[in-house]
């Protein structure tokens, strides 16, 4: 007789959920962002021209800053927003997702590269969030000089060249990789990659720059048949 485990069905039941919050989810931001759009662009065609061009400026701005700071919450699922954006929107849409999406992992990325580790150790642990503050006072205590060789030290040699020397192609990857949520979301990520202090900032924003592009870029050229 086979044996049932409490344990395996509230697992399963947990994952079911949090798949349908996530799919409720990205359907809601969906909705709203493309409603909300479509209906300032109509009011925008009653106004005169010059009026008119002013406020469509102001929308794709408010547009693009909204969407900025949604991706740039962690566990925020903004590569399936973006697509869903794409396909609803179209290639018009394409230049204003691709900012959006480069000034959100930008903005995850900076403020993870200057905010205070001992002040949010300090908030993680009011928190109750132990595990992710050890962490981080685990950073904090090597000299960021030495980060990346007791990185090495640590990791499993077959993952050496992914997480230490080809960091920057992860990087690019993971934030293109759909269903990443799970590991933070693109927001997330960027985050984590801004708290390690083993990344150049320059470098990464050119990383994110470039590895955001091509689905934008794919879909302003060609329109949106290539996302479907």
């Amino acid at each position: 007789m086979a044996n049932h485990h409490p344990t395996d069905s509230s697992g399963t039941a947990n994952t079911i959920l949090w798949l349908g919050i996530r799919f409720a989810l990205v359907l809601t931001c969906v909705a709203l962002a493309a409603f909300g759009f479509d209906w300032l662009r109509g009011q925008i065609a009653f106004l005169e021209s010059d009026a008119s061009a002013r406020a469509m400026t102001g929308l794709i701005l408010a547009v693009l800053v909204v969407y900025a700071i949604i991706l740039a919450v962690p566990f925020m699922p903004g590569v399936e927003i973006g697509v869903a954006l794409l396909i609803i929107q179209g290639a018009t849409a394409a230049p204003v997702v691709y900012a959006a999406t480069v000034g959100g992992l930008s903005l995850a990325f900076l403020v993870g590269q200057t905010v205070s580790l001992l002040w949010l150790i300090r908030v993680l642990q009011d928190l109750r969030l132990r595990r992710i503050a050890g962490w981080l006072e685990r950073i904090d205590a090597v000299p960021r000089a030495d980060r990346l060789t007791a990185m090495q030290d640590k990791l499993p040699r077959w993952l050496v060249p992914f997480v230490v020397k080809y960091r920057y192609a992860t990087v690019a990857l993971a934030i293109n990789t759909p269903g990443n949520i799970a590991v933070g979301g693109g927001g997330g990520i960027m985050l984590v990659a801004g708290l390690s202090r083993l990344f150049s900032t320059p470098a990464t924003l050119l990383v994110v720059a470039l590895a955001t592009a091509p689905v934008p870029l794919a879909v302003w050229l060609w329109g949106v048949d290539v996302v479907r």
